[in-house]
């Protein structure tokens, strides 16, 4: 079996005007769509459809494989569009035991929620309402 090396993140030291401080890297996901504008907008439209299934099986998490797993699948997702934020606090998480107080599980899906708040508001700044 071939493995696809991880994606490459932007340098997280760029400036507001690089791809590390935007919310979705698009040139990352226009590779996978072959820059297909419409095929780029229908991919977000997916994730972002998804997301808040994901954090609400995260919050709803009643053992360590269930967080872990809904942590894995946010990482993923994420890192499939170039929602670098997201996916590196989803891979934090994915991380976290899950016996640390429900307050530091609570705060880690706010950090994620404000992500996800953040590259919503950048996909429609840059495609319209999805």
């Amino acid at each position: 079996m071939r493995v696809r090396p991880a994606p490459s993140e932007p340098n997280a030291t760029a400036g507001p005007g690089d791809l590390a401080s935007s919310a979705v890297d698009l040139q990352h996901l226009s590779r996978y769509t072959l820059g297909d504008p419409r095929l780029d907008r229908e991919i977000l439209q997916l994730f972002l459809a998804q997301l808040p299934e994901t954090i609400a099986a995260l919050d709803r998490a009643k053992s360590e494989r269930d967080w872990k797993i809904a942590a894995h699948t946010l990482k993923g997702s994420s890192r499939a569009v170039g929602a670098w934020r997201i996916a590196r606090l989803a891979e934090d998480a994915e991380g976290l035991p899950f016996d640390i107080s429900r307050e530091a599980r609570g705060e880690t899906i706010s950090g994620l929620e404000e992500a996800v708040t953040d590259a919503r508001a950048y996909i429609i700044a840059v495609y319209g309402p999805v």
